[in-house]
């Protein structure tokens, strides 16, 4: 109960400080909750952990709270900051008894424009996403989350041409002071630049991206390592005490011949090009997406993508697009970390990149007023060669780095197929139903007759049922 008393008298001192803010600024709330339970087989295409060391608990209930106060100086000047709560029931946070306090901050920034024009300057903890379009739910590269980062917007051309810039400080593992007196590099930097550009019926958005990534950083900690470096890299390191990241592409949308509108991505990226020559990564990612809106009942779309794989080496580096958190998918897909409402155990976790596929989504299903579905299924196959992937496994025995049902071969697939069912009780409060199934062939050279063996003795699926409010 003391836990639980502070955690009360926290939310009571906020309330209090925002009715003191109120004399001086404008506060604004919203925020939003989700509570649901998932049942959720053959996680990993085995119902294993990855490592095949641990069994699924196949039934789960997840709550989620999130809240966001704006402080509003006036239409020009604004803080937010934005706190969430999210656990399973019967654990930490949300137990039955003597609940921990376990508040987390994911959004504190200051955002102002600059006197007598239109630039606007973000700065702080923020949600911060390379460029996209919006088919794909977001970027494959870094997408949907939250960095410490200062970002402008600057107009150039009223609705028609404008300028994005940002520097990122993603890790910086050592804070104030390194471990001794030797100074090491233990900080990951990125420095962003777009110009979107709109015109009648079509716009896009060149991009690029430097990062500069310290040898000494923790990216296992941060969920990096996985997704940047190349396979040697992953398993002996970098020579060089901080090596150079680069990400050029653009995003469009074209709406010029409405109801059909067209979306795609190009994306060249590399990193550690003067390291050794194991430790490269570069890598193209494309993906294409149309959708006919010109129906009440329902969205048909279209959508495919192509990613380089691994060559038959991991000597001469990797040819996988680098990435860093990515956060991509259409269609709700259940293979995905996508667009799910029900956030938590939503889908497989599969990477496009290294991949290529094909998917059908028929979105905005309507025949029943408050009533929509999406129905989405989706075809992918690998680029990666079978030696590459089957060469660090044999070194490295299971590992993160390459794991089965994520990374493919050639002669890998997947199958995936959701479908996703919304009903508007109140304007902002929906009961949804989300339900995926997903059937993999995996080969097992690659790895081991252990894993790929239980991926054959059931398919993966979920069903979630859960409420959302949004305030």
């Amino acid at each position: 109960m003391k836990r639980f008393g502070k955690l009360t008298v926290l939310v009571a001192l906020m309330l209090g400080l925002a009715g003191i803010a109120q004399a001086a600024t404008e506060v604004k709330m919203t925020g939003d909750a989700r509570v649901y339970g998932v049942y959720f087989a053959n996680h990993n295409y085995t119902g294993w952990s990855t490592d095949g060391t641990q069994t699924e608990d196949r039934f789960q209930i997840w709550e989620r709270f999130r809240l966001r106060s704006d402080f509003v100086a006036n239409e020009a000047v604004k803080f937010r900051l934005g706190i969430k709560v999210e656990d399973t029931w019967g654990h930490g946070t949300l137990t039955a008894a003597n609940p921990t306090v376990a508040i987390d901050v994911y959004q504190a920034f200051l955002q102002f424009k600059m006197p007598d024009c239109d630039v606007e300057v973000t700065a702080g903890l923020q949600d911060l996403s390379f460029p996209t379009n919006s088919f794909f739910s977001d970027s494959v590269v870094f997408g949907g989350d939250r960095a410490a980062a200062l970002t402008i917007n600057a107009p150039l051309i009223k609705d028609t041409l404008a300028v994005t810039a940002g520097f990122a400080r993603m890790i910086d593992t050592n804070r104030t002071y390194d471990k001794t007196t030797t100074q090491v590099a233990d900080e990951f930097d990125a420095y962003i630049l777009a110009l979107p550009i709109t015109v009648t019926g079509f716009n896009i958005t060149p991009w690029g991206v430097v990062g500069v990534a310290g040898k000494d950083a923790a990216y296992g900690d941060a969920g990096f390592l996985d997704y940047l470096v190349s396979g040697g890299a992953y398993e002996a390191g970098w020579k060089n005490d901080q090596n150079a990241y680069w990400w050029a592409g653009a995003t469009f949308e074209v709406t010029a011949l409405d109801p059909v509108k067209f979306y795609g991505d190009v994306i060249y990226g590399a990193g550690a090009e003067n390291d050794r020559k194991w430790a490269k990564r570069q890598g193209w990612f494309i993906d294409a997406g149309v959708e006919y809106t010109g129906w009440d009942v329902l969205t048909p779309q279209l959508f495919g993508w192509w990613s380089t794989g691994e060559d038959s080496s991991n000597r001469n580096g990797s040819e996988r697009l680098p990435q860093i958190v990515p956060n991509w998918g259409p269609g709700n897909s259940f293979l995905f970390d996508d667009t799910q409402e029900l956030g938590k155990e939503s889908n497989m976790g599969v990477n496009p990149v290294g991949n290529w596929g094909l998917g059908l989504s028929l979105n905005n299903i309507s025949f029943v007023e408050k009533l929509s579905h999406i129905l989405t299924f989706t075809y992918l196959r690998g680029n990666n060669n079978a030696k590459s992937i089957r060469a660090l496994n044999y070194t490295m025995g299971t590992n993160s780095y390459y794991v089965m049902g994520r990374d493919l071969t050639k002669d890998e697939y997947l199958l995936g197929l959701n479908f996703d069912t919304k009903y508007m009780i109140y304007e902002n409060l929906a009961a949804i139903v989300e339900t995926g199934w997903s059937h993999g062939e995996f080969q097992s050279s690659v790895w081991g007759h252990r894993l790929a063996s239980k991926s054959r003795d059931g398919d993966a699926w979920k069903v979630a049922f859960g409420l959302t409010y949004k305030f």
